[in-house]
Parts: structure tokens; C-alpha cells; sequence
């Protein structure tokens, strides 16, 4: 799963930053060649989607000539409620013929029109009874997933690897973490926009959803509680996170919006329970660079009864010649999903 000879550039879109990064992943384990990031540019990303691909595409051409790689393969991840992942059973059949009955299994599960979507799976080992067998079907609507390939053939790239984003921040985890036998945990990423939230079995995602709420909610309740201009409210917002004195309206809106957040957080735990008996998680994992919102990860601990602890993308990861390991822990809050994307193999 995580070893290959033919270089991969994992890119991580998100909704405020773009990320690339070129890992070699080898029997010596792992180095960072290259990490580099640009902000989204203005306009370009509305409301979880995608408003004008071209500039996209544009900022990504210009990311990848600054790393001055040599691969143009890139793996990339989607995010957001475009892509559904759902653990479902299904009677057993051969493998082979599998692929054939998976669209009618996700016509009952999938609320997307089953013309317009794109369709994959993944078995999951163990599970299941002698007639049925479980495995995570992944949707994603075609319309989004043109917009990836458009976007990434834009920036004159190509697309080897069309991800999902909870599933390259497994595969970061378990890059850096192992599989961890008989464990169940969750694997929670705080971006800007989105949150996802993943739960790994025995090293096997068996749980993936996308809650749509991220630190650009707190900017958004100071912008209007306060009247202030958004580049006003967001920095106020990360005046507050580094520990300088800010008004204590500020720091009553964003009490309100952590409680909102941790809502959101235990809400996913709670429909994690209920479709799926038999599987309790032992502890959490968090990153994301929103995760660093004051009191937001205590609460979340303290609301599930969950211990806490930070997933550091780079545990087995060295840095190349020109990085370091003081940048590495600058940029690890970041780096997750991109370092995920990036240990991927050609055709995976």
C-alpha cells in the first residue's frame, strides 16, 4: 500500500490553502523531498465548491514550478458532500462479480442520481456473515470529479490518483502510526472549511464523513457579531489563537462557535455508534490547522470521553536535504492529507 517506485505528487486542495508534496517512501522508510503551499486565490472556492477552476489550475501550475519536480503524476484528494462514503453489506458473491452488482447496491444507500455519479469500492476484510460481506462503497458525483480532472489537466498535470481526503489521512496515519492490531480510533482533521472525520479498524477505514465546519465559522460569526470586515475578523481570530490580548466579545463568539464545533464532532461519534454495533473507538487523533482553535480539542475529549492526541504526519518521516526538522513541525498541523496523497503508488 505504501511502497512504489514511480514518483506520486500528493496535492491537497483545500478550501484555503493548496499543499504539494513529494515523499519517497521506501524499505529505509520515509523522506520529505519537498512541501510547499499557496493561499487559495479569492473566488476561487464558494461554499464548499468549486466557482472558477481556472484560477485554480492556475495557482496549482504555479505551486508545482516552484517545487521543480520532475513528476507530473499527481494524486489528489476530494473532500466535502460531492463524495459520500458509506459502509454497507451485500450478499456474497464472487469477487469478480462484485463490480457488476455494486451500482444496484448503491442506488439503496446513495442519495445522488445513479446516472451522474462515479462509483468505486473497497472489500473489507473479515467482515460480514456467511451471506453477506461488508465493503465501503465511495460516491462521487461526476460532475465534481470533471472538475478535479479539468483542474489538474489545467495546470498541465496529470491525474494518476483521484482520492478521497479521510482516506489519505488514514493512509498518513498508518505511514506513521502502523496498523494498530485490535484498535479502533478516529482520525479527526479541522481544515477551514471542513472537517473530516475518519474511523480505522484493525488499519481498515471502516467509517469516513466530511462535517461541513471548519475554522472559517468562527471568522464568519466574528465578521457579524462584531460588523467587522473579514480580513479584520480573521485576524482577530488568530490573535486569539496565538494568546494576544483580544476584546472579550471575541472570546465569547468563539466559546459559542467551539460548542457548535464539538457538536458536530460528537454528533459524528454518535452516528458512528449507531450504524456501526460491535465497534467502539479506544481514542481520537486530531490535526488540521483549525484544531488549534483555544479549548476546542478539550472539549471535544471531554464531551466524547475520548482521550486526545495529535497526529504528527512526520513520526517516521525525515526531512530531504533541503528541509529540515524544525520546518517539518512548523507545517505538521497542515501537512496530513498532502503527506497521505503524496506516500501513494501509480496505479492504487
Amino acid at each position: 500500500m505504501l511502497f512504489g517506485s514511480k514518483k506520486i505528487l500528493g496535492l491537497d486542495i483545500g478550501s484555503s490553502t493548496i499543499k504539494i508534496a513529494e515523499l519517497e517512501v521506501g524499505r529505509n522508510g520515509a523522506q520529505l523531498n519537498y512541501f510547499g503551499f499557496l493561499p487559495m486565490p479569492q473566488g476561487a472556492v464558494g461554499g464548499g465548491d468549486f466557482t472558477n477552476t481556472q484560477m485554480v489550475a492556475d495557482a496549482i501550475r504555479t505551486l508545482h514550478g516552484q517545487s521543480k519536480g520532475n513528476s507530473k503524476d499527481i494524486a489528489v484528494g476530494m473532500w466535502g458532500t460531492s463524495v459520500i462514503v458509506k459502509k454497507i453489506a451485500m450478499p456474497r458473491v464472487e469477487k469478480k462479480l462484485i463490480q457488476q452488482q455494486i451500482r444496484w447496491e448503491a442506488e439503496q444507500y446513495i442519495p445522488f442520481d445513479p446516472n451522474e455519479i462515479s462509483l468505486a469500492y473497497h472489500l473489507l476484510p473479515g467482515g460480514g456473515s456467511p451471506d453477506t460481506q461488508d465493503l465501503l462503497l465511495i460516491a462521487a458525483q461526476n460532475a465534481m470529479v470533471n472538475q478535479y480532472r479539468q483542474i489538474i489537466s489545467g495546470a498541465g498535470l496529470k491525474l494518476a490518483i483521484l482520492d478521497v481526503s479521510g482516506f489519505a489521512l488514514a493512509n498518513a496515519f498508518e505511514l506513521n502510526y502502523g496498523k494498530l492490531t485490535g484498535q479502533t480510533v478516529a482520525l479527526i482533521n479541522i481544515g477551514s472549511a471542513v472537517t473530516n472525520f475518519v474511523v480505522v479498524h484493525d488499519g481498515e477505514v471502516i467509517f469516513s464523513r466530511d462535517i461541513p465546519f471548519g475554522g472559517s465559522n468562527f471568522t464568519t460569526e466574528i465578521h457579524k457579531e462584531m460588523g467587522l470586515t473579514t480580513p479584520e475578523a480573521e485576524a482577530l481570530k488568530l490573535s486569539a489563537v496565538m494568546g494576544n490580548e483580544v476584546p472579550e466579545q471575541v472570546h465569547s463568539i468563539l466559546n459559542a462557535v467551539n460548542e457548535n464545533m464539538v457538536e458536530e464532532i460528537r454528533n459524528s461519534f454518535d452516528f458512528f455508534s449507531a450504524s456501526n454495533a460491535g465497534y467502539a473507538i479506544n481514542r481520537a487523533y486530531y490535526t488540521g490547522g483549525s484544531a488549534t482553535m483555544p479549548n476546542l480539542i478539550s472539549r471535544a475529549s471531554q464531551v466524547s470521553n475520548l482521550p486526545f492526541d495529535q497526529i504528527n504526519p512526520f513520526a517516521r518521516v525525515r526531512p530531504g536535504r533541503s528541509l529540515n526538522s524544525n520546518y517539518l513541525q512548523q507545517i505538521a498541523p497542515f501537512a496530513s492529507v498532502v503527506i497521505g496523497l503524496a506516500a501513494r503508488k501509480a496505479k492504487e
